[in-house]
Order: C-alpha cells, then sequence, then structure tokens
C-alpha cells in the first residue's frame, strides 16, 4: 500500500490504515506492508506496517521506494491517490516511482475532476495508463474516468469506501451525555469547504420544533488548514453559534478520535449531515460511514452523496440552504417511521460496505491486476524480442583495442579514445585480450595475422606476469613496466587460468598452445587455497576449455570437481526463496558464477549444479530487467546488497558481456529459444536498449564507453569496457553461426 497512513490526520490515512489492516485481518497469509508518505516538514510515530517513508518533495525518495518495492519482489502495489497528497506539480513526482516499478499498480481514485487542468490531466492520463487496474467508488467516477480521460471500461473496478461495524445507539448516547436528545452529528477535519456554518444557522428553526436537539461537530481542524489559518475557522463556528443562541445546544470535539471512539459517536447519531460546499467531490468516507451505518442521512447534492442517497437512502438539500436543512432535519425528526425506513434502506445498501467485504473484493482486483500484467508483461517482451531478432549485429572491428595495445600488452585505460599512460597496465585486461583473441583467431573471420600478433604479445605479458617462486601472478604493471606488487589478486588470477585454458584447448598454434599449457599447470595449484567465488567461477571456466583438449586429465577433473562443489556449497548456504544466490550482494561479473556452475554441471552430468546455474541466471535476469524489458545492469555505486536497494548506476559493460555469455550457456544446455532471447536483449544493452536509451557502443572507433551514470555515459573507451563488449559480439556472432549451421542441417534432414 502506498498512501498516508495514520497517526497522520486525513482521510486518506484513515482509508489507508483500515484497508491495509483489513486485508491482513481477512487474509493473514498476505504481507500486506506501507510505504507513507510524510507531508512536509513531518515525521509520524508509524506503526511496523510502515516499512518506508517518502518525503513529499524529496523526489530521490520516490526513487528509493521504486528500487525498495522491486528488490522485495512485491507482487502487486495498491496506491492511494489523491492530487495534494504528493510532491511536484499536480503530484507529478508521484510518476517517477511508478515508472521505475516492475510490478502491477492498482491505484485507488480518491478525486476525479471533471474539469481536469492542463498538469491534473497530464499527471492522470500517465496515471492511468501506469495503473494495470483503477478502483472508483461510485458509478460517477467510472463516468468520469471513461469520459475524461478515455479509460476503458474493463480496466476500472468499483468498489465501495469501506466502513467499520457500528454498534447499536441507546448505551452510546449514554457514554457521550446526551441520554433523551436528537443528535445531529458531523464529522471529519474541519475545513472551510465544508459548510457547517449552515447547519448552525438552521439550528434556531430546529430547536423551534425540537428543542432537546444537541449538534455535534466532531473532529479536528484539518493539519494544512491550522498551518495556514490556525483555528479562524472552528472559531467562527463558536462564535456563530453563540450570536445565534444556539451555543447550549452545540458540542465541539475538537480531536481526530480513533474508529472506535468514531464508531460510539456513529451509533448515537440519529441524523447525519453533510453540508459540504463542493460540488465535485467525488467520495467522501464519512458519508461512506454514515449511510453504511444505517443511519438517516442529510446532505448537499455533491456527486457522491447524489449517488450514495438516491433511491430513498437519505435526503439532498440545495447548497447553503439553512431554512431547507432544517425543514430536512424537522421532517426526520417529526416522522420517526420514515426516519427508520430511511435507515433500513441505507444499512441495507451498505451491507458490502463492511471493511472485510471490501478487502476480499480488494483481493480480487490484485489478482486480476496481477494476471493481466503478466499476460502484457509476456506479449510485450514477446513484441520487442521479435523485433530485435532481425538487427544486424554492429561490425567487428579490433581498430580500437589496437590503438589501446603497444609493444609491452593492453593499457588499461583511455582519456575519451586516448590510451592513458599514467594507469599503465594489468593482468586482468591482458588476460581478457587473450581470451578474446583467441577465440577470434579459432572462429577465422578476421585477419588471422593481426589476430595472431595480437595473441601472442597478450600471451607473452601473461607469462611475464607469473611469478614461479609463488605460483601465483602479478596484476598491476606501471608504464615503465614495473610491477607494483608482489602477488595479485585472485580474481586476475583466476582470470589468467581461464585465458590459459581457452588457449590450450582452441589454439591452433603450436607454440602458444604448449606456452598457455605450461602456464596453465603450473598456476592452477594456487586455486585450492583461493577464497572467492569469482576467481573459482573463472578458473572453472578455463578447466572446461583446457578439457576440450585433454578431457582424459584426471588431476584437472578433480580439480573441476572440487571447485564446481565448493561453488555449489556456497550457493546451498547462502540461497533463499527469495533471495537465490551465492553471495548476500550481487556485485561484478555475477552472470560468471552462474556460467561456471551450468558449464561444470553439464560436462560432469551433475544435474543439481546444473540446475542452480540455471535458477540462479534466472533470478540475475530478473533483478536486471527494467520495467521496458531492457537489460539494466546492477550499479557499481553500492551494488546490491541482500535487504536493501540495489544500486541502478553506475552500470558497467563486464555485467552485460558476462550476462551475454551466461544466457548463451544456457540455451546451449536446454535448448531454451528464451535463454537466446535473453543475450541478444543482454547485448542491446551495448548499443543503446538500457535505461538511457544511449549508445556504449561507439561505431567510429568499434570501441566501447566505459559505463552508465545516473545522467550519461562515461565517455572514456578503457580497455575492459571495450573488451567486454568484443567479448559479448564475438559470443553473440558464434552464436548466429552455430544457428545457421542448425538450420542448414535442418533444411538438410
Amino acid at each position: 500500500m502506498l498512501g498516508n497512513h495514520m497517526p497522520r490526520q486525513c482521510g486518506i490515512a484513515t482509508f489507508t490504515t483500515h484497508l491495509s489492516d483489513s486485508i491482513a485481518a481477512e487474509f493473514p497469509g498476505v504481507d500486506c506492508f506501507v510505504l507513507a508518505m510524510n507531508d512536509a516538514g513531518r515525521r509520524h510515530a508509524y506503526p511496523s506496517r510502515v516499512r518506508f517513508e517518502i518525503g513529499e518533495s524529496d523526489l530521490d525518495s520516490y526513487r528509493r521506494a521504486a528500487d525498495y518495492l522491486n528488490v522485495n519482489r512485491v507482487d502487486v502495489l495498491c496506491l492511494q491517490h489523491e492530487y495534494g497528497i504528493f510532491g511536484g506539480k499536480a503530484g507529478s513526482h508521484l510518476l517517477a516511482l511508478l515508472r521505475e516499478l516492475r510490478m502491477p499498480i492498482v491505484t485507488t481514485l480518491h478525486t476525479i475532476l471533471a474539469e481536469p487542468n492542463s498538469q491534473q490531466r497530464a499527471v492522470m492520463d500517465e496515471l492511468t495508463q501506469l495503473s494495470e487496474r483503477l478502483v472508483v467508488m461510485s458509478a460517477q467516477g467510472r463516468t468520469l474516468l471513461e469520459t475524461v480521460h478515455g479509460v476503458p471500461a474493463s480496466k476500472i473496478d468499483l468498489i465501495p469506501h469501506g466502513i467499520p461495524a457500528v454498534p447499536a445507539g441507546g448505551r452510546s448516547k449514554h457514554q457521550l451525555g446526551v441520554d433523551g436528545k436528537s443528535v445531529l452529528l458531523t464529522f471529519g477535519l474541519l475545513s472551510p469547504d465544508k459548510g457547517i456554518e449552515y447547519v448552525i444557522d438552521a439550528l434556531p428553526a430546529i430547536l423551534q420544533r425540537h428543542p432537546e436537539t444537541v449538534y455535534i461537530v466532531l473532529g479536528a481542524t484539518h493539519p494544512h488548514i491550522k498551518e495556514r489559518s490556525g483555528e479562524t475557522y472552528r472559531l467562527m463556528l463558536e462564535a456563530r453559534a453563540l450570536k445565534l443562541g444556539v451555543d447550549g445546544n452545540m458540542i465541539f470535539h475538537n480531536r481526530f478520535v480513533s474508529q472506535n471512539e468514531l464508531t460510539e459517536f456513529l451509533s448515537a447519531a440519529d441524523i447525519y449531515i453533510t453540508p459540504y460546499l463542493k460540488p465535485e467531490q467525488i467520495t467522501s468516507g464519512t458519508l461512506a460511514y454514515a449511510v453504511g451505518s444505517g443511519k438517516a442521512v442529510i446532505s448537499t447534492p455533491y456527486w457522491y452523496a447524489s449517488e450514495l442517497l438516491a433511491d430513498g437512502r437519505g435526503l439532498l438539500v440545495p447548497w447553503r440552504d439553512p431554512p431547507a436543512i432544517a425543514s430536512a432535519v424537522d421532517g426526520l425528526l417529526a416522522d420517526e417511521p420514515a426516519r427508520l425506513a430511511m435507515c433500513q434502506r441505507a444499512a441495507a445498501y451498505g451491507s458490502n460496505m463492511r471493511w472485510p467485504a471490501v478487502a476480499r473484493t480488494y483481493l480480487e482486483s490484485f489478482e486480476r491486476a496481477h494476471v493481466e500484467h503478466e499476460q502484457r508483461r509476456r506479449t510485450v517482451f514477446q513484441a520487442k524480442t521479435l523485433a530485435r531478432r532481425p538487427l544486424e549485429l554492429p561490425p567487428f572491428t579490433l581498430q580500437h583495442l589496437r590503438m589501446l595495445t603497444d609493444d609491452t600488452g593492453v593499457l588499461q585505460h583511455a582519456t575519451f579514445t586516448v590510451p592513458r599512460y599514467d594507469d599503465g597496465y594489468c593482468l586482468d585486461d591482458n588476460a581478457r585480450a587473450l581470451l578474446l583473441t583467441t577465440l577470434v583467431e579459432e572462429a577465422g573471420t578476421e585477419d588471422v595475422e593481426a589476430v595472431r600478433l595480437l595473441s601472442a604479445r597478450y600471451l607473452a605479458f601473461v607469462s611475464h606476469a607469473y611469478s614461479k617462486s609463488i605460483g601465483r601472478f602479478r596484476n598491476f604493471m606501471t608504464y615503465g613496466r614495473r610491477w607494483t606488487e608482489e602477488c595479485g589478486s585472485e580474481d586476475s588470477h583466476g582470470r589468467a587460468l581461464w585465458a590459459l585454458g581457452t588457449v590450450v584447448g582452441r589454439s591452433v598454434h603450436p607454440g602458444r598452445h604448449s606456452l598457455g599449457g605450461n602456464l596453465f599447470q603450473a598456476a592452477l595449484p594456487a586455486l585450492a587455497a583461493f577464497k572467492s567465488p569469482r576467481a573459482w567461477a573463472f578458473a572453472l571456466l578455463g578447466v572446461d576449455e583446457y578439457l576440450r583438449a585433454f578431457q582424459g586429465d584426471r588431476a584437472v577433473q578433480s580439480v573441476r570437481k572440487t571447485m564446481a562443489e565448493r561453488l555449489l556449497d556456497l550457493h546451498q548456504r547462502s540461497s533463499g526463496s527469495e533471495w537465490p544466490w551465492f553471495e548476500d550482494s550481487v556485485t561484478y561479473c555475477n552472470a560468471r558464477l552462474s556460467q561456471a556452475l551450468l558449464v561444470s554441471g553439464s560436462r560432469m552430468e551433475n544435474e543439481t549444479m546444473t540446475s542452480v546455474g540455471l535458477r540462479s541466471l534466472d533470478w540475475l535476469f530478473s533483478i536486471q530487467s527494467s520495467p521496458e524489458g531492457n537489460f539494466s545492469a546492477i550499479g557499481s555505486n553500492g551494488f546490491y546488497r541482500r535487504g536493501k536497494p540495489p544500486a541502478r548506476f553506475d552500470q558497467q559493460p563486464v555485467e552485460a558481456c558476462a550476462m551475454v555469455s551466461a544466457a548463451l550457456e544456457a540455451h546451449r544446455i536446454t535448448k531454451d529459444r528464451r535463454w537466446r532471447d535473453r543475450a541478444r536483449v543482454a547485448f542491446n544493452w551495448f548499443v543503446g536498449d538500457n535505461v538511457l536509451h544511449q549508445s556504449l557502443y561507439d561505431p567510429a572507433t568499434g570501441g566501447c564507453r566505459d559505463g552508465l551514470h545516473v545522467d550519461r555515459v562515461n565517455e572514456n573507451q578503457g580497455a575492459e569496457s571495450t573488451l567486454s563488449f568484443l567479448l559479448a559480439l564475438a559470443d553473440m556472432r558464434a552464436a548466429d553461426r552455430a544457428d545457421a549451421i542448425d538450420f542448414t542441417e535442418a533444411k538438410r534432414s
């Protein structure tokens, strides 16, 4: 639920509180919690059901709320909408939240205007489009949605305003000290549009015929009115009663009452009066309470009252007309059978307005929204997927990679497209480059001689990085060719094993094949002491490549079994039903963890490993999908910690690259075309199908920009980003070639 919540004092706060309470009571298995709107400058002592607070004018808090809902995998959001409770023009801040959501939205509209201004119309039109279903509380509301905003009737649910159960009278009059009195009641937050002064003006005439009448005005002044004008309106009402000599027959209860107290007052009332002054009022919780409780009601003819009091369920009087109010009160007090008959008609109408019944109807709306949302998502995703399939992949060029490569190896970073010497080289990037050139050379689709020269240079760097004395690789080297450390990271060691295993498994060059094998065997033992799951995963991918050439190597097979079981055990210890992941955080190169289990489980014919790999990858893809169906990588500016919102930026190319490769591996293993489509979705992140709709791929250089910030792309084209793009492109091209071969073989058969 998103809306105001008690102890904030307003009608929507009361509504949200009672509806969420009723849903929780009727459906104990449903986790119903609230995101509460805080009015400017105020904080409230909310109950535990309120789990997130949004500052009315704090646009960032709306976006954080969207992240919170997405992270917690909420099934449906029930929004309580009133223009005035949200920040921005006509409450437009709300849209920033709704646009980001991945779940269906069911919006209860507490105000629908017949003549909205341009800003109100724009907000409402987008709100109705973003909502899966719209709840109105009156037929007039449905008509306005259809005629003013063009909403189809099939999208609208008419659900009455909920009401509490009200005990019979008698005892309540005694408790309130009005035994033997005829009680008139108006309740709700006071404001000048309530028209209470016209009932006070009618009291002298009423008291002439019914001197034992008491008029109770129950409710505090609306906080916003009090902030602007103090108690001016209430003081005016009291002064008016004093001037007319009816102050002795009036009781002002200047406080916001609980539901239990309210039912006592309703029980004691003989006639309820709503003399409101706004014709366009589309709903009124106070009127709903009165009618549903079987009270005789007198009201001005605002929209909601005209509908609720039809068919003899109440009396309508003209606007600002004290004599008409007096006449209506006199008629009901003088004719008890007529008044009781009116009460019976109102009570019968209100039988379906009790909160438990309303809660059940809301759950039905939620179920419809959930089904329709899933159907629409599938339709949209399928349409987008079909639209993407015919798109050609970008041309493959090593132009920018050559620019970043010198006689030593590939430099880490660039300023725009110019290599940056200050940061030197690293094993991570040279291992990636070796992996890429080995795959490209095997495919034979590029300039073989140029690729061979680059591949030899990267292998030379990897070889130089290996320290025989400790059996580990060094990672960082300055531009002056000095190592900055004696031992590099576990992850860089794992990447080197991956690249070397690929050289062994795929290279056709005898010299590189031999050197790669020697380095692989020398560096493999260090893996046993590693703690990094990503190092395990990178190494497992390298082991799989190595075993393509030497599948009978029992020692390497044993390493694969140990490392894969270690990764599987990590998943089993960390994961839960809502968090099927290997760690308590989702950080970088995440899909490589799932991919390593998929590859290892497939080769070892271990169904548990394969199943865990698929399930974890499916979850990872789901949390990295935008509402529009685009890939949206977990941001490196905070990552995604269990129980906290995921960082949306900065999104890195390595994450899209990993998802492309892992999804294609899942497709190879399962033959499920869905994974092929997901790989394309992830790849398209590079070419503009992302949350900013900006391309990271630079067709002028063939390189890739360094990431997506919240408002722009990072224009630098470093080695990690460019290699991530080129690896993803190489994987996609290889998958296309495999598809073409499968298609040709199918035609032949």
